[in-house]
């Protein structure tokens, strides 16, 4: 196996719980995800992450863990688990799944024996105080939770949770907790799956440095060192929401996280959609640190959490905030917004297209939600970050095709109302439609499958004089790569002058152009309005 397969990886993301209910009890399942890999694979993904199948009281999607050794029932078993990571490989298909390390659940057998006794040896394992210090972080759900420190009646005692108070914090500066994550690693490793995403990464390493994050880091080389030990290719990816200029320290030198999800760059790219101006995206990825040779970043256009806007210049906000949010309704935990994709870009199906288009054009890895390649909707009836949480549409079948179950019994509500309906939206409608949503992305991601240079090359941004174009080149040794996409809804042209390019051969586009095939200078490229057109490099020689 290539070790650096992941620089290259079409990452398809599944809410385990969402997206199929293979034995019809109202629930997606394993083997649900298992019946659709080839589904996952024929859009051209090369790679699915789960999000937890682990024991839980399912109060925060499933990252409310009980037992990280074992598989909720409602998702099926462990053989279940084997299964669908053999179809994956008979598939070509990486499987990565969460390693949720920053907390548990409540009703963990290790808070439960810690919060009974101060003398078991499962009280180091979480954060305790008689008095919660006088400064500390602020909750990371501000209006759901007042304070990170809750009262424990029984343990008598102050507990720490960053997140939910069902979700207590693990001390991940107790070397007992390490060991218990190093048994929960090999396990799931001698189940192979090829990667772990590591949930909270950034509150993870400051909670093991114990409020220092220099100390932190000691904690993913630490993990890093283990696994690869044992599996060397394995993909660890980190959830790291810190400024751009922090990057590095995630990513040390080859030794801690090989992939960290870019949330700068996911802000940037929404303040660009908002303006239809491809500037703030553009001047993102000139800041954006180089990561080391073995690693790189990760990129998506929407997740399964809220669309995240901390960061962002209060005009930036305001202006995603007044294109994306006009409703109060649509806003959450006082930072960002609980949408879709689709409804954000009020379902213009050339503009998704487009956006899809810059997704995959972006250094690093792109990563699509579930969902988000048929355009599905909302639910704001929902609560918080449930609202982009709704059962996969398959068809227009009862329950959206997602489950045989009677509509009450299912995990979550499908959407049967409005422009997103199920009966409206869903995969087999968009498969019969030959300039559906599904079809263009899933051109889209084959182009990029044969186009190594935007996983493994070098990159700069391309000045056309037009504020909306979005222009990248890549080169990779005597290989190049010319990508360009319009973020605004007029035709634009975009004036090319690269002294080295003797011409352009058209590898991808929203559509045939007047000029298209092999063009040569002087070169003056024409994109519909929210078009898109990739190019391979016709280099000159040197003289």
């Amino acid at each position: 196996m290539k070790s650096d397969w992941y620089k290259n990886a079409i990452i398809y993301q599944i809410d385990t719980a969402l997206f199929f209910d293979a034995d019809g009890d109202g629930c997606g399942d394993l083997q649900g995800i298992t019946q659709r890999l080839d589904y996952i694979r024929g859009i051209g993904a090369t790679s699915v992450w789960l999000t937890p199948f682990y024991l839980t009281p399912f109060r925060d999607g499933g990252y409310d863990i009980s037992d990280h050794l074992r598989v909720d029932s409602r998702f099926g078993d462990v053989a279940d688990m084997v299964m669908l990571v053999e179809r994956a490989e008979e598939l070509g298909l990486h499987v990565i799944i969460e390693l949720v390390l920053q907390h548990t659940s409540s009703e963990h057998i290790w808070f439960q024996q810690a919060r009974r006794d101060r003398n078991s040896p499962y009280r180091d394992y979480y954060i305790w105080a008689d008095t919660p210090p006088e400064k500390d972080d602020a909750p990371m759900f501000p209006g759901v939770e007042k304070s990170v420190w809750s009262w424990d009646e029984e343990a008598q005692q102050y507990y720490r949770h960053m997140f939910y108070h069902h979700e207590p914090d693990l001390n991940l500066s107790c070397p007992k907790v390490i060991t218990e994550i190093e048994r929960v690693i090999v396990f799931w490793l001698r189940m192979g799956v090829s990667g772990f995403r590591f949930d909270a990464a950034s509150h993870m390493v400051k909670q093991a440095g114990q409020g220092s994050e220099e100390k932190g880091y000691d904690l993913l080389t630490h993990l890093r060192d283990f696994i690869s030990h044992r599996r060397p290719e394995t993909l660890l990816l980190g959830e790291v929401d810190v400024p751009a200029e922090k990057y590095r320290n995630y990513f040390g030198n080859n030794n801690r996280l090989s992939m960290l999800l870019s949330f700068n760059l996911n802000k940037k790219f929404y303040v660009s959609l908002a303006r239809k101006d491809a500037t703030a995206l553009l001047q993102a990825l000139e800041e954006l640190p180089s990561p080391p040779f073995r690693a790189c970043f990760a990129n998506w256009l929407r997740n399964h959490d809220e669309l995240d806007l901390d960061g962002l210049s209060k005009a930036e906000k305001r202006d995603v905030m007044k294109s994306f949010g006009p409703d109060k309704n649509m806003h959450v935990y006082q930072r960002g917004l609980r949408r879709r994709l689709a409804p954000m870009l009020k379902g213009n199906i050339k503009r998704l297209a487009m956006a899809h288009a810059v997704l995959f054009s972006l250094p690093g890895t792109p990563v699509l939600r579930y969902g988000d390649e048929i355009g599905m909707g909302d639910d704001l009836q929902l609560e918080e970050r449930n609202a982009v949480r709704t059962p996969m549409q398959w068809s227009d079948l009862a329950c959206a095709g997602f489950s045989e179950a009677e509509p009450e019994k299912l995990i979550a509500p499908v959407i049967d109302t409005g422009p997103y309906r199920y009966q409206k939206v869903n995969v087999n409608a968009s498969l019969i439609k030959d300039d559906s949503l599904l079809h263009r992305v899933s051109k889209i991601a084959r182009a990029r499958l044969g186009l190594n240079e935007i996983g493994s090359g070098d990159y700069h941004v391309i000045n056309t004089q037009n504020t909306a174009i979005f222009a990248l080149r890549y080169d990779y040794g005597k290989d190049g790569l010319l990508l360009l996409a319009n973020f605004c809804s007029r035709q634009v042209t975009a004036e090319i002058n690269e002294n080295d390019i003797a011409g352009l051969i058209e590898c991808l586009a929203d559509k045939e152009y007047k000029q298209s095939g092999t063009l040569m200078p002087p070169l003056s490229i024409t994109l519909n309005g929210y078009g898109y057109r990739w190019f391979s490099i016709i280099k000159a020689r040197d003289k």
